[in-house]
């Protein structure tokens, strides 16, 4: 039986799933895509009730919010679904000729678009549904002031906390990929996305949602603006720490001929 797959091995099924990927027809691609971006909302959701009113601390109430925050990657690749920062890592079949730069583009963007839409959809059931209520208000306040906080960066900030959080991100899918137990794959999620979170660094499909709740929190619409002002360095940030700093990096120690 097999324990854990070697870091050559999981290469190997990285870059295998990534020719799967590129090569899913639109239809799937799309509704995989609306699920990644609601699932990574129900992680931002549990992430903002665990960290309000907690008196535990500044670094422990984030990691214990970044743990909670987990469930949305968890849910990703267990319960199936497709997510524009994980699939950064399409980046290593792409540079081993097996994906066209052109089925990249295609899967990126069905991914991306999908994710806000699945982002955007809970949004609005989670702000119809009054959870922003719950502690007097004191949720609603957390979404409002963690949105802030995100929105007060500069683009350069957003960018360099978009690599950071990628790279851990893709490194916690590479993980899952050592193992085919559920529970093992779990633990392996767990730990790289709690760090993540806990750092302050930048997700681009978690602030499809965490902007616009902030705003509704705050009592205003949703400002696209700002949106977009955020969301552009910070996927960009996203494909390098992804697509560069892991599956490149991977590629050139497991996958390219000496």
């Amino acid at each position: 039986m097999i324990d854990a797959y070697a870091p050559a091995q999981i290469a190997a099924r990285i870059e295998e799933g990534g020719v799967r990927k590129a090569a899913l027809p639109l239809r799937q691609t799309a509704v995989l895509g609306a699920l990644g971006g609601a699932f990574i909302a129900f992680g931002a959701m549990a992430y903002t009730l665990t960290v309000t009113g907690s008196t535990l601390g500044f670094g422990p109430t984030r990691l214990l919010g970044g743990a909670a925050f987990a469930l949305g990657l968890i849910l990703v690749l267990i319960a199936g679904a497709e997510l524009f920062t994980g699939n950064t890592l399409i980046v290593m079949a792409w540079a081993e000729g097996k994906v066209s730069g052109a089925a990249l583009a295609r899967n990126w963007t069905i991914v991306y678009l999908a994710n806000a839409a699945g982002a955007f959809g809970a949004v609005a059931l989670l702000h119809l549904s009054g959870v922003l209520a719950l502690d007097g208000g004191g949720v609603g306040r957390s979404a409002a002031a963690i949105a802030a906080a995100k929105l007060a960066l500069s683009p350069s900030e957003a960018f360099f906390r978009g690599i950071l959080c990628n790279a851990l991100v893709c490194l916690a899918v590479w993980l899952s990929f050592a193992t085919t137990d559920v529970a093992g794959r779990i633990l392996a999620i767990v730990f790289p996305v709690a760090a993540f979170v806990a750092l302050g660094f930048e997700h681009s499909v978690a602030n499809m949602y965490i902007l616009p709740i902030g705003d509704l929190a705050a009592g205003r619409l949703p400002d696209a603006t700002a949106l977009a002002a955020n969301l552009l360095p910070v996927t960009l940030g996203n494909v390098v720490g992804g697509g560069g700093f892991v599956a490149l990096v991977y590629r050139l120690a497991y996958l390219r001929d000496p």
